[in-house]
């Protein structure tokens, strides 16, 4: 069973737990590291911050009764119409579930409720599993330049949904 549950700054820890092993298990899939979140990183007050942004959305996807998915759908700056959608990562062991599409489903109705009309997100341009994900709920490559890779050349490929499309 796949239950969603929407976090808020208390819920820390179970945010903390899914993001540090999302960016151990993958972390070709993010622009953060892992030594980034501990260390001197891992601190409750970041951890708190993050979960706090202004008009976000934070979702985790429980199975089985464990957290093993997550998600948020944050307000993008300069462009009340539009939403990003960041930090989106599933198990392994809970994949090929639905719980991926369940996640996306969940901040596009955010998102929609909120009346913003595009939903984007940034993407590493290797991560062919994550862009066929997208490519399915119908994102499609905006050709706006993202984030420089880590490579200091590559920059991560940003996708975006019209909202309004039904």
């Amino acid at each position: 069973m796949v239950e969603l549950r929407s976090l808020e700054p208390d819920d820390w820890p179970i945010w903390r737990e899914l993001r540090q092993a999302a960016l151990a298990e993958a972390p070709y899939a993010f622009g953060s590291t892992l030594a980034e979140w501990q260390g001197s990183g891992d601190r409750e007050d970041r951890w708190r911050a993050r979960l706090g942004i202004p008009g976000a959305l934070n979702v985790v996807a429980v199975v089985d009764g464990r957290p093993a998915g997550m998600a948020s759908g944050v307000p993008v700056e300069h462009a009340e119409d539009s939403v990003e959608l960041i930090s989106m990562w599933v198990s392994p062991l809970a994949r090929g579930r639905g719980v991926a599409d369940r996640l996306i489903r969940e901040v596009e109705r955010w998102a929609a409720a909120r009346g913003a009309t595009r939903l984007r997100l940034s993407v590493m341009p290797a991560n062919v599993r994550a862009v066929a994900l997208y490519e399915r709920h119908g994102f499609a490559d905006t050709g706006l330049l993202g984030d420089l890779l880590p490579d200091g050349t590559g920059r991560e490929r940003v996708m975006a949904k019209d909202l309004t499309d039904g």
